[in-house]
């Protein structure tokens, strides 16, 4: 593996506020890294970073912590931890085409841009296989995800400068206990309701954050790795066998089952 030096440099994550923004921003902190989150509001939290305002759209000030960086890693995109209304549909798809985007200018309009762009993107470009395992080369799905995948994925190959390696990441669902979606379906374990949902043969494919933050950075540092890759663990489950395993660890032996139309109206509340 030949690598490019991290240590004292700076590394630029676009819609870096977030579980996996935040994650990432302390294991690189700890390799001795400066870091730059742009997100239109301030961390919550402190950490070990600097913060410097955004709104995706436009490029203004803060493209200067751009110029000289080691490396950029977009993460921008509204959450889609919300129901699936047409209004939401679009914000999904237009917030992550039009940050990558103005990322793309902004990197054209300075002298020494980063060596290498880590993109974030969607394992979901698959769909929803119901008992299929997906490699890179697997054909795109239908519906939303792949909708919005796809295009994501696109207009990264549009913005991106020619001379920069380009990496994308086509995540998983990322758990962790400190955030995402896991604290919630932990709290719906606990309170008896982590059982089947419909048919129960769901698949889920995921990664643990401290591998992703892990995987993050070796895109960063490994000049071999350029182009797409799955990030995800090895082995998928079902959502059935899922749930039951972690009713097991917090040792609740009740799931009770859910339709899919009460996961629907669940989810308002959620």
């Amino acid at each position: 593996m030949t690598s490019v030096p991290i240590s004292a440099g700076r590394v630029v994550i676009a819609g870096g506020t977030g579980f996996i923004g935040t994650n990432l921003a302390r294991h690189l902190a700890d390799l001795g890294c400066e870091v730059v989150l742009l997100s239109r509001n301030a961390p919550k939290q402190e950490g070990p970073w600097k913060h410097a305002q955004w709104d995706g759209r436009t490029v203004g000030e803060w493209a200067k912590h751009l110029e000289g960086a080691v490396a950029v890693v977009n993460l921008a995109g509204r959450t889609v931890d919300c129901i699936k209304t047409p209004d939401h549909c679009d914000e999904i798809l237009r917030s992550r085409v039009e940050a990558t985007l103005t990322i793309g200018k902004a990197l054209r309009d300075i002298a020494k841009p980063p060596p290498v762009w880590v993109q974030m993107a969607t394992a979901h470009i698959y769909g929803d296989p119901p008992e299929a395992v997906c490699d890179e080369d697997s054909p795109f799905g239908f519906g939303l995800a792949p909708i919005v995948g796809k295009a994501w994925e696109a207009t990264f190959a549009e913005s991106v400068p020619s001379k920069m390696r380009q990496v994308i990441l086509r995540t998983s669902f990322v758990l962790g206990a400190n955030g995402g979606a896991f604290p919630k379906m932990r709290m719906l374990a606990r309170c008896g309701l982590g059982g089947r949902v419909g048919h129960g043969r769901q698949g889920i494919s995921w990664i643990h954050i401290d591998d992703m933050s892990r995987l993050i950075t070796r895109a960063i540092i490994d000049d071999a790795m350029k182009g797409a890759y799955i990030a995800t663990a090895p082995n998928p489950v079902s959502y059935d066998e899922f749930m039951r395993t972690l009713r097991r660890a917090i040792r609740m032996p009740i799931g009770l089952p859910a339709a899919e139309w009460m996961v629907r109206f669940g989810a308002h509340y959620l």
